[in-house]
């Protein structure tokens, strides 16, 4: 019997902050007949800096394998809008629908300081990648 092996990790840091994704393939929320391919995802965002920092807006940009692309901005993450002291994790999971069975996402989060310096910590890309992919013949 096989070993089941863990989802890829993704990993970026901008200036002390660390951001690490982590996706999931969900076999039971996609229907491939109906073109539909679900994952989730989770974030953790790790502040290593000395300043506290507050996740203001999230900037995603999804592609599918067929190139229809999503953008998707609001305020915070989850509906929240978490505020990270040094050496402070926020982590959160939240889902990404598509109509092909891969694509990629990446993003950025907007930060704000208490005394009004702002980051824009980048999210780093990673692919969304199911066992329904077909591979082209080369």
């Amino acid at each position: 019997m096989g070993r089941r092996v863990p989802p890829p990790l993704y990993e970026q840091i901008t200036d002390g902050v660390r951001i690490r994704v982590r996706p999931k393939f969900m076999h039971d929320e996609s229907e491939p007949a109906k073109a539909r391919f679900m994952w989730s995802y989770t974030v953790e965002v790790e502040n290593e800096s000395q300043q506290t920092w507050t996740i203001v807006r999230r900037h995603w940009r999804i592609v599918d394998a067929a190139g229809r692309r999503q953008i998707v901005d609001g305020d915070g993450v989850i509906g929240q809008t978490p505020t990270l002291g040094p050496g402070e994790r926020f982590s959160y999971t939240s889902g990404a629908p598509l109509s092909a069975p891969s694509g990629i996402m990446s993003g950025t989060y907007d930060l704000e300081s208490d005394d009004g310096a702002t980051l824009i910590a980048t999210i780093p890309v990673f692919s969304l990648d199911s066992p329904y992919e077909t591979s082209v013949p080369s």
